[in-house]
This record gives structure tokens, C-alpha cells and sequence, in this order.
């Protein structure tokens, strides 16, 4: 997740904005659906000071790729765990870049 926006006046990508009506509307998802989601720990959207639901960016990809997972036939067990895989996946490569990054810079004497 990026914390950096692509044009200035732009929150970041994790910056939760959305309420939960919007977030519905831009991602094609039924808001009993949203709920159903995070109460089955697929989406965990952030919470303003009264407790409202704002859902960022971010929140938006993950439920464009829940989306496809539901209409591909998978159940919520399934989505949860392939979520977590290609999380842990990101995880590695971003590791993985930095290792190659360190390891190709020139070493400072």
C-alpha cells in the first residue's frame, strides 16, 4: 500500500475518504456486501472518530480483486485465504526488490 498520491490535492491511496455508500458505488458492490466482507475479515476499511466507516483507494482495488474472486466462484474461506497469499506474495517481491537494490548499490567506504 502507497502512501504517496499521483497528483497534489490527492489523498493518499490508503487514506480512507469513501463512506461506505460511495465506496458501494465505485465498486459495483452492494453495501450489505461491504459489511459482509469486513465482518469476515476480507476488507478492514478505517473508521472515522464517529465510528463511520471510510474506505480509501486501496479499499476499492482489494474489492474490484474480492469482486472477481465472488464471481469466479469463490467462496469467502477461499478469497480470505488466496487475499493472504498474494499479500504475503507482495510482501517477498517488495523484500526481495530491496535486497537486489542494496545488494547492486555501490558500498559507501
Amino acid at each position: 500500500m502507497t502512501d504517496r498520491s499521483d497528483s497534489p490535492g490527492t489523498p493518499p491511496a490508503d487514506h480512507g475518504v469513501y463512506g461506505i455508500s460511495i465506496a458501494a458505488e465505485l465498486s459495483g458492490v452492494a453495501v450489505q456486501s461491504l459489511r459482509l466482507y469486513e465482518r469476515h475479515g476480507l476488507l478492514s476499511p478505517a473508521r472515522s472518530d464517529g465510528g463511520t466507516r471510510r474506505y480509501s483507494a486501496d479499499d476499492l482495488v482489494r474489492l474490484r480483486r474480492i469482486s472477481e474472486l465472488v464471481d469466479a466462484g469463490v467462496n469467502l474461506a477461499g478469497i480470505a485465504r488466496i487475499l493472504d497469499l498474494e499479500d504475503d506474495n507482495a510482501e517477498l517481491q517488495a523484500a526481495n526488490r530491496a535486497m537486489r537494490a542494496k545488494k547492486t548499490s555501490p558500498r559507501s567506504r
